[in-house]
């Protein structure tokens, strides 16, 4: 068995030479030295999800490649790694910031041409338990190699082909897993039981010995030489339509073969001194973010002089979610399908309404939070490059390990993004939470997201970059990750390590908070004599990733609760 050291070093020692494109014996041997030059020093900084996707990272910055680069390098590499959510059977989003530029890309995956807004109703009108979540007619439409491509092919520097290879040694010749990871797919065996060949494929995965994916490695490698061209209507194509038969999916040709990435227009909103990039729709997580963020604003005298996490603090931060749960619920949806309010929930005159709705008092009504108009395994990096480049990547299969389905003879799972949807106006998902018609199942459409990968620009430079996965509990997550920083003076770490709760309109007196880092006791006490229930998540939330410019330095952070990885890379150019 190769031992876990040496393992580690041959592997990255390769990825280096990959990501170079030459190998020790490429050097020329007989060439005079080059006279010298002056050294210039410039840092980069990373959050990844996982120590794999981190040296994968940190090698491209090394080799001269962009932020862009990079990302592209890690959304491949934890595909294979990070196998709870890292995917290319899923979808996600990516914000940049490149020269300059702030662009965002929308890869969500999309529902299959015979999707209909009853596929999961029985003959009566109900739910059928499970049916969005378990199975091949789950999985919408693939997004994230065309996403992947596309950030690429606009900003990428780096060959195509030498950004994958990392992810293929990683494939063929195995990784070490983290005890984390065999525990929660050991966990899954009940969930998914017999209804897919979930257990078959990762079964066998233990903290002993490398884990090998042999048929993925041979799945990348055709991406590798082909790019989107093989996932979308090659050999790879085929695979997943002849696993959607065997499974009884809806998935075809003619959907993969329709698939486009879109870039569309961040939301770009002035708050305090700095410029907030958010996600616009068919994510809901921008928005809620700058409601949140300018609704605590507003309400400030109210804020004033309450500790972090008291139960105050709580009560008045669940006033604010409640209100932008609400309008969630309502008004959101596939832009390309329904007309998205988005400038007027963003502004200003309207979430100061919202804010002087809130009772500081007391818990609102169910029936006094209108509209006020006329997923958890998703995974997330933030990386800044040496030139002040940056990305903030969410990506996602939504539920634990998707669909439980794995394509066979490509290796790689599905999503179970059609849960996203509303799958019957009114009945909460997965999440708990409530979507009406905007956010209904239509052949083509994108579900609606949570995501939230975000940027705070200040005098037109980098000052954070952050994300995280959680499915409904994301763009809170981000809110009090933000706040953490910049209203209480924690460092990174501190900020991401801190307890987080969260709130989401439904039930209506429930306070939900960190599992392995529970609020107080007294604190739960007295939000009960406030008259909420304060109860532990149903599973730990957040896995924020963030880097922050502190003067002139990166300081990055990786949230404590899972195994991820953030560093400062020193680049001698």
């Amino acid at each position: 068995m190769i031992s876990t050291r040496r393992w580690l070093i041959t592997a990255l020692l390769a990825a280096s030479f990959w990501l170079a494109g030459c190998s020790p014996a490429d050097e020329p041997a007989d060439q005079a030295p080059a006279a010298a030059a002056e050294t210039v020093e410039r840092t980069a900084a990373v959050a990844i999800p996982d120590k794999y996707g981190a040296q994968v990272a940190e090698n491209v910055l090394r080799a001269g490649g962009n932020a862009v680069d990079a990302a592209v390098a890690v959304g491949f590499s934890m595909a294979v790694t990070f196998i709870d959510a890292g995917n290319i059977g899923g979808g996600g989003f990516m914000m940049t910031y490149m020269d300059g530029e702030p662009a965002f890309l929308d890869y969500r995956e999309t529902a299959p041409l015979a999707a209909h807004r009853e596929m999961y109703l029985d003959e009566h009108g109900e739910v059928i338990e499970n049916a969005s979540l378990i199975g091949a007619r789950a999985a919408g439409v693939p997004g994230t190699v065309a996403g992947l491509w596309e950030a690429h092919r606009r900003y990428g520097k780096l060959p195509w082909k030498n950004l994958l290879m990392p992810a293929v040694a990683l494939a063929e010749d195995g990784f070490l897993p983290a005890q984390a990871l065999v525990d929660d797919i050991r966990s899954m065996k009940e969930w998914f039981g017999e209804a897919t060949d979930f257990y078959d494929h990762f079964g066998g995965i233990s903290t002993e010995q490398p884990f090998r994916q042999p048929g993925l490695g041979k799945t990348l490698r055709r991406i590798a030489d082909l790019g989107p061209e093989d996932f979308y209507r090659g050999e790879t194509a085929r695979l997943i339509v002849a696993q959607m038969e065997r499974s009884e999916g809806l998935i075809t040709a003619e959907d993969l073969d329709r698939y486009r990435a879109v870039w569309r227009e961040p939301l770009r909103t002035a708050w305090r001194n700095y410029e907030i990039l958010a996600a616009p729709p068919p994510s809901s997580g921008g928005f809620a973010l700058v409601q949140l963020l300018k609704m605590k604003d507003y309400l400030a005298d109210d804020f004033d002089g309450v500790p972090q996490n008291s139960p105050q603090y709580i009560h008045l931060v669940a006033e604010m979610e409640k209100r932008v749960f609400a309008d969630r619920a309502e008004y959101l949806g596939d832009p390309d399908y329904v007309d998205n309010p988005i400038e007027w929930l963003i502004a200003d005159d309207y979430i100061a309404q919202r804010a002087r709705e809130v009772n500081p008092d007391d818990i609102s009504e169910l029936d006094a939070v209108q509209p006020g108009l006329e997923s958890p395994n998703t995974t997330h990096y933030s990386i800044v490059d040496q030139w002040g480049n940056a990305v903030s990547n969410t990506y996602t299969l939504n539920w634990n390990y998707g669909s439980g389905v794995v394509v066979e003879g490509a290796g790689f799972l599905l999503n179970n993004e059609m849960d996203d949807f509303s799958v019957k106006p009114g009945v909460p998902n997965v999440y708990g939470v409530v979507g009406s018609t905007a956010n209904e199942i239509q052949p083509g459409k994108r579900m609606l997201s949570s995501m939230s990968p975000t940027i705070l620009l200040q005098d037109g430079e980098v000052a954070m970059v952050v994300g995280t996965p959680g499915g409904s509990t994301i763009f809170t997550s981000v809110f009090q990750t933000i706040v953490n920083v910049l209203d209480f003076g924690m460092s990174p770490y501190e900020a991401v390590a801190a307890t987080r709760f969260h709130h989401q309109l439904l039930p209506p007196d429930l306070i939900t908070y960190s599992v392995t880092r529970p609020l107080p006791e007294s604190t739960i006490s007295l939000l009960g004599e406030l008259g909420y229930r304060a109860e532990p998540h149903p599973w730990e939330f957040g896995d924020v990733q963030i880097v922050w410019r502190k003067e002139d330095s990166w300081v990055p952070a990786s949230d404590p609760r899972d195994r991820g990885d953030s560093r400062v890379i020193l680049i001698r150019e």
